[in-house]
């Protein structure tokens, strides 16, 4: 007898509860170069294996498993790289973006999940005090090694909207840099940009590194410290606000926000990269499950709406907000203005 058409389902419990195999056999394939050696011709079982360094049968497992989940297909006995996994898992693509999964699928970031009820329980992370926002925290070492790819896909959406309004972006202030991939991008677009990068002392030297390989010679220098606590200096006509103020509360925020505003020229321009969550808090999908991740990780951090974020401008004295997609992101740049 058929399964009734009405019948419920508990496939999406399973695939839920065993998601986290997805992850660590995507991070296998990442680690071990898969999708590379495929792209370049070891495409069977024990060409893979060879070239992997890695036993037959665990390459076979491996690769039909992916095969599942879509990021390879089979033929007969060879194996290929689907459009997605050729494009951005592929090294030798220019939209690689496999080191993102050094950070996504770091131990830091699963002990963040490892009790997530009592993160429910408490309002906030179990991990520490400050949870992945601990000084110096070699998390964001890490990422900022692990992400500069993805960001410096978006970091051209940012000078494509410079572009489109006819701003130059000036002297620089580029705030929790990180890679700094957000700031080497305008400063390589407008040759005679200054460019601060702000973050933990260990942290700018990946930003460092990143800046000379740019050829941005003299043009660049650092301001090391705490952002809350750090003299910003200035006056900028643009301060980068990138992926920060979703690991803190609104008030939080605010008075973040009036420090970049006092630092800024009349006229200059705050801009923001956030998650920005529907009002109704449940869509779009990635920064809607984004909450999750703050609610785990900080005390306080949240996805926001972007009424909220206007909000928080508003009340640290900037003029108004505008809000652009970021192309083939999840992300949404916020440009406010003094």
């Amino acid at each position: 007898m058929g399964m009734r058409e009405n019948q419920v389902s508990s496939e999406a419990i399973f695939e839920t509860l065993t998601a986290y195999q997805k992850a660590a056999a995507l991070h296998a394939a990442i680690e071990l170069d898969v999708f590379t050696a495929i792209a370049e011709g070891a495409n069977t079982v024990p060409a893979l294996a060879k070239r992997c360094e890695a036993a037959e049968r665990g390459m076979r497992s491996l690769c039909d498993f992916l095969v599942v989940e879509r990021f390879l297909t089979k033929g007969e006995r060879q194996y290929a790289l689907t459009d997605q996994a050729a494009m951005y898992l592929d090294r030798r693509s220019p939209a690689y973006i496999g080191s993102i999964s050094t950070f996504l699928h770091s131990p830091r970031l699963h002990r963040a999940f490892d009790d997530v009820a009592g993160a429910v329980r408490q309002g906030g992370t179990v991990l520490n005090e400050q949870g992945m926002l601990a000084a110096e925290n070699p998390a964001w070492v890490e990422f900022a090694r692990a992400m500069a790819p993805l960001a410096a896909a978006q970091a051209e959406s940012i000078v494509q909207i410079f572009e489109s309004l006819s701003l130059t972006p000036g002297r620089i202030l580029d705030i929790a840099a990180g890679h700094g991939r957000y700031g080497i991008a305008l400063a390589s677009r407008w040759p005679e940009t200054e460019l601060v990068f702000q973050d933990w002392p260990n942290v700018l030297t990946v930003a460092e590194r990143n800046a000379r390989e740019a050829g941005l010679g003299d043009r660049h220098r650092t301001l090391a410290g705490d952002a809350f606590e750090v003299d910003f200096g200035g006056p900028y006509d643009t301060i980068l606000v990138t992926n920060f103020l979703h690991h803190f509360d609104p008030q939080t925020c605010v008075n973040f926000l009036k420090k970049v505003y006092a630092a800024l020229h009349e006229g200059g321009r705050a801009v923001t990269v956030e998650f920005v969550v529907n009002a109704d808090r449940v869509s779009p999908p990635p920064p809607a499950r984004f909450s999750l991740v703050m609610l785990v990780s900080t005390p306080q951090g949240d996805a926001y709406t972007q009424a909220e974020i206007e909000q928080m401008f508003t009340e640290a004295g900037f003029r108004h907000t505008d809000l652009y997609e970021l192309e083939n992101s999840f992300q949404s740049a916020l440009f406010s203005y003094r």
